[in-house]
């Protein structure tokens, strides 16, 4: 039987939503090992001038404890 733990992240990026995601879980694993999954829970963008200028994520990361 596993453990595992869930822990919500935010982050950004400037490229697009699925950059973003990747920040958050490679950000993530420098201090979580053991990393299993990650849920997008919410997408938002930054509008300025009529074009997106920051990219926006909400993820959980589920995680096993060992």
């Amino acid at each position: 039987m596993a453990v595992l733990k869930v822990i919500e992240v935010l982050a950004n990026s400037d490229k697009s939503w699925e950059d973003a995601t990747k920040k958050a879980v490679e950000h993530a694993s420098k201090s979580v090992k053991n990393i299993r999954s990650v849920y997008i829970n919410e997408q938002s963008a930054s509008v300025d001038d009529g074009k997106i200028t920051e990219f926006r994520v909400n993820v959980k990361i589920t995680f096993e404890v060992k």
